[in-house]
């Protein structure tokens, strides 16, 4: 049992949410588990009503602006862990696991935002150009890319390989890495993965595997030993971001179009109907021409800061996004062909397109800012009994919740005690 708890509490704690904490009670066995819930639910008969008062109290407490919306850096999530632990060990648990006590501290990134601009660079150079002028493409911070908070901060000068979708996939015999020595450079990829409108690819069809996702292009980047990743949108996305204007647009007209007729099919209106129809216009009109300015923008959007997630596990790998006209020259000028090229000849026979691009080197710096805080899990063991002691049911939740608000309030600009009774209290 110690073993399990030896090691970093990643896996047990920051795949429940980025912002997570998680209390466990492990079961040692099924079988005395299906007994004690029968135990409840008798007891629940006999004194429910005893039952649901220290429920309640449970989560008045839990819920309460004494504990200041159990957010992550607040002495109130402290006090929740310490409720916690005694409810634990007042149900029997055994909680002396840790350093004998029930507590599982770690690190987690609270915040993260981006370093100084001058910082936060990124260019590449070329071979020289026929007449000897040096190739160089200067992209720019907030413009043709932005560094992202998932990666970390280090500079760099090497070379470029091209990568496709940056997947490796034992299951799906699709492995882009596959004969290239990425060590220590600079790896263009192309966001999500390939065949993503075939219901029938092999990757998980039209919904996304776990390849598209970020942390997987960059922890696979990662093992592979690449100093750094320049992710760019897909022609899918591109697409997508330009129907999807379309369709607002469409919609905003039509809406402008029926508010109209509405008012128009009115006798006599009032001087009441007329203002809140002179108002609704107004608002449609301007939501129409901002509307309208979206159709003239490039699709392919940049990522912001946070876009990718907010917590990095690689502190030495910076992470860009860069728009693919961007890239786009570099990777016509050493493979001859444009990334609408290759992402439509592996979609069309999943074999990989990557390749090392031939005097290309990238050029640049990242510094993103990681605040961090420590944490803990708060753990409490059931003993197992019978013949299946030896077998382990891991039951967790998350304590935390979002403090005095931020941006994963449904109210961001408010600051206030978000008590939580509704989020695990």
């Amino acid at each position: 049992m110690n073993s399990l708890f030896s090691k970093r509490p990643t896996l047990l704690t920051r795949c429940l949410s980025v912002a997570a904490v998680a209390g466990f009670v492990i079961c040692g066995s099924l079988n005395r588990a299906a007994i004690l819930a029968a135990d409840a639910a008798d007891a629940a008969k006999s004194d429910f009503s005893a039952s649901e008062q220290r429920l309640y109290d449970a989560v008045r407490y839990l819920a309460s602006d004494e504990l200041e919306g159990r957010g992550v850096e607040t002495e109130g999530i402290n006090k929740a862990a310490d409720f916690i632990a005694k409810e634990f060990a007042a149900a029997g648990l055994k909680t002396d696991i840790i350093d004998g006590g029930p507590f599982q501290k770690f690190t987690m990134t609270v915040k993260s935002e981006p370093g100084p601009k001058e910082q936060n660079k990124l260019a590449f150079v070329g071979p020289a150009k026929e007449d000897g002028s040096p190739q160089r493409l200067e992209l720019a911070l907030g413009k043709t890319f932005n560094s992202l908070a998932v990666g970390g901060s280090a500079q760099f000068d090497a070379p470029v390989v091209f990568v496709g979708y940056g997947i490796t996939s034992p299951e799906h015999e699709f492995d882009e890495y596959k004969g290239l020595d990425v060590e220590g450079k600079i790896v263009v990829m192309i966001r999500k993965e390939p065949q993503q409108d075939n219901p029938h690819s092999k990757f998980d069809g039209t919904d996304s595997s776990r390849h598209a996702f970020f942390t997987t292009k960059i922890s696979n980047a990662f093992q592979h030993g690449a100093a750094a990743v320049v992710l760019v949108n897909d022609g899918g996305e591109l697409k997508k971001v330009a129907e999807a204007d379309e369709r607002a647009w469409a919609k905003a007209v039509e809406q402008f179009g029926k508010t109209h007729e509405e008012h128009q099919a009115i006798e006599s209106p009032t001087d009441d109907q007329t203002a809140a129809y002179r108002l609704e216009i107004k608002k449609l009109a301007e939501r129409i021409v901002n509307l309208s300015k979206n159709l003239d923008r490039e699709p392919d959007r940049l990522l912001d800061f946070s876009g990718a997630g907010t917590e990095s596990s690689h502190a030495k790998m910076p992470v860009f996004f860069a728009s693919r006209a961007s890239v786009e020259p570099m990777v016509q000028a050493a493979l001859g062909k444009s990334l609408d090229e290759l992402e439509a000849a592996i979609d069309e026979d999943l074999q990989p397109r990557s390749s090392v691009l031939e005097g290309w080197t990238a050029v640049g710096e990242a510094n993103v800012v990681h605040q961090q805080a420590e944490v803990k899990n708060i753990i409490g063991v059931l003993e197992g009994e019978g013949p299946l002691a030896d077998e382990t049911v891991i039951v967790g939740a998350h304590y935390d919740h979002i403090g005095m608000g931020g941006n994963n309030s449904l109210a961001p600009g408010t600051v206030a005690i978000h008590n939580g009774a509704d989020d695990n209290a």
